[in-house]
């Protein structure tokens, strides 16, 4: 295929790695927080260390139950009935004088989610209806001055929150159908935020950042904001509660943790904190009278396996519950939330305050990693009932034992680059995949110490004959930006990441990719060292197709495993940055 080739054999500069820039929160190779206030290394650290949380969706919609006029709205989510009803504003605000949740206990909600191990509750103190659980100055659409129960029920919580020894946060609908001039309903409800209802988050920001005592995140949701309003929204939280983590949902990548969609989780590599948002199920998140709630010890192994799945991958884990009309916690609800905590006294130990699995895939379950051990939870037991472990045979391994159990203990195998562990060598271990419905027996936790660092040999790509590779993108890990401009705006590509096995030192790379409209630096990163790449505009006339050479070196000291080559904007660059080319393919030579 023709195009242009720029050849840079002559020009040292580029092909030299750029020294060092100064020391922050994040390596250069991934994206940095916006500047101004915001949550210290440590606060984001103990962030990620709880893992598990508790969502509650509560307000005038939970005395509907997802009911009007006694007919069935099964349209969407019954948090959303008002628009999807339709119901007219003066009689779905008329709710307004029913609600008295008499049985909305905070304390007990607060032991609920400790005996689930839960460490954090977040509810919603305004929904999409405008309806506030708060006594908010703005309007008078709130339960201390609306409603025959005049409490505030996000001081009551916060309170016990504080009482019990969790950490506290608030969920904040940027839409409001409510306000005067504000939001009307429409699909996806990505609606664009009005100048006046900006004000009237903000006032209203202010008071929840105020009078709560700390608020650990806050949970933004919805709309259509300017980056702007995001960035001011932002400001306005952090210029009074700078170590409160504000959720991705705040848009225009303002948010200091990512946001899946609902009950989603990522297909791709995470770099910066996330959190996935999961609810009892998917039809809805607030209170639902009719909805089927069967197979309680299935729903229970469901939630235990998101939890696991999510943490795998170095997310936190929110469950939803939605308390009915008089604030009692549906019954079913609980008890899946009892069960989830019966489980985790027995391997909380392999979730909180671990890391994502450093191994690319296993085909027995998943895995987490603590300071000085690995955890593997079974989810499919091995026909040879034998866990292998590729890439881990360089680490100092102890003996492996099941948690909990750690009278009995078997030595690993080491096969090469891998380990294995025989399961059957331990004592009173299982030989059937059934657990009998024992859910202290679901998805068991083999526990592998480890002394010094844990290396794991990455899955690297295999050169040509004659030593050269030559990569496509669909070949890497890709890394995205999530929470862009709205629900809807699709996540953009900010690095590509390939490991290589490659044995030379010096190579030639050949970068092809479709030219910018307009020059662009992209960063080459090998082996940690960055090389900068000026990338000419497109011309007139100009194939879709350019090319930049550099000569490039392998850095065993740094990666002694696998080179790795990345891709990503020049840096430091800042949440949100994609990637400004298309890229096609790289080539790699050996150099002498």
């Amino acid at each position: 295929m023709a195009g242009c080739s720029q050849n840079l054999w002559a020009d040292a500069s580029p092909a030299q790695p750029v020294t060092s820039m100064a020391v922050t929160s994040r390596q250069l190779d991934e994206p940095q927080p916006q500047p101004g206030p915001g949550p210290s290394t440590e606060t984001i650290k103990a962030w990620q260390d709880r893992k598990f949380g508790m969502f509650i969706h509560f307000g005038l919609y939970s005395l509907a139950g997802g009911m009007w006029n006694g007919q069935r709205v099964n349209n969407g989510y019954s948090e959303q009935i008002m628009a999807n009803g339709p119901i007219p504003m003066k009689e779905y605000e008329a709710l307004a004088s029913h609600f008295d949740p008499v049985h909305f206990d905070p304390d007990a909600i607060v032991a609920l989610a400790k005996a689930a191990g839960m460490k954090f509750i977040v509810i919603t103190a305004k929904h999409h209806d405008g309806f506030n659980l708060f006594h908010t100055a703005q309007t008078p659409y709130n339960t201390v001055d609306d409603t025959p129960y005049h409490q505030d029920i996000v001081k009551q919580l916060a309170d016990a929150c504080a009482r019990g020894g969790l950490k506290f946060g608030v969920y904040y609908s940027t839409i409001d159908w409510h306000h005067p001039g504000g939001n009307t309903y429409i699909d996806g409800n990505s609606n664009p935020i009005t100048p006046g209802q900006e004000a009237f988050n903000v006032a209203q920001l202010k008071e929840l950042m105020s009078h709560y005592g700390p608020i650990s995140e806050i949970w933004f949701d919805m709309g259509k904001p300017t980056p702007a309003q995001s960035r001011h929204f932002a400001e306005t939280v952090h210029g009074l509660q700078p170590q409160t983590m504000i959720s991705g949902r705040v848009w225009n990548y303002e948010g200091n943790f990512a946001v899946m969609g609902d009950n989603a989780e990522p297909n791709v590599a995470m770099e910066m904190p996330w959190q996935a948002p999961a609810s009892m199920f998917p039809e809805t998140w607030g209170y639902r009278s009719w909805q089927v709630r069967t197979d309680l010890p299935g729903k229970i192994r469901e939630n235990i396996t998101r939890l696991v799945r999510v943490v795998s991958q170095g997310g936190n884990y929110i469950l939803n519950i939605g308390p009915e009309g008089d604030g009692s916690v549906v019954p079913y609800e609980a008890q899946v939330l009892q069960g989830i905590g019966e489980w985790l006294k027995h391997n909380g130990e392999a979730i909180y305050g671990t890391r994502k699995q450093p191994f690319a895939a296993l085909d027995f379950g998943y895995a987490t990693v603590g300071p000085h051990a690995v955890y593997l939870f079974i989810a499919k037991m091995p026909a040879d009932h034998q866990l292998h472990l590729p890439g881990a045979a360089d680490t100092a391994f102890g003996r492996a034992y099941r948690l909990g159990s750690s009278e009995s203990s078997v030595a690993i195998q080491r096969h090469g680059d891998d380990v294995s562990i025989a399961l059957d060598q331990l004592a009173g271990w299982p030989k059937s995949d059934s657990d009998g419905g024992n859910i202290d027996t679901f998805m068991p936790v083999i526990v592998l110490p480890f002394d010094g660092a844990l290396r794991v040999r990455p899955e690297a790509m295999a050169a040509a004959k004659d030593g050269s590779f030559h990569l496509q993108p669909a070949q890497a890990e890709h890394y995205l930006n999530y929470n862009g401009e709205g629900y809807e705006a699709p996540s953009t590509l900010y690095k590509l990441s390939w490991q290589l096995d490659a044995n030379a030192a010096n190579y030639s790379l050949t970068l092809h990719y479709t030219p910018p409209q307009q020059r662009s630096t992209l960063d080459l990163w090998v082996d940690g060292q960055r090389y900068a790449l000026n990338l000419d505009s497109a011309t007139s006339g100009q194939t879709s197709t350019a090319s930049k050479t550099v000569r490039i070196r392998r850095d065993r000291s740094t990666h002694p495993y696998a080179m790795q080559v990345e891709l990503t904007p020049a840096a430091p660059f800042v949440q949100g940055t994609p990637l400004p080319v298309t890229i096609q393919n790289l080539e790699l030579l050996p150099q002498p």
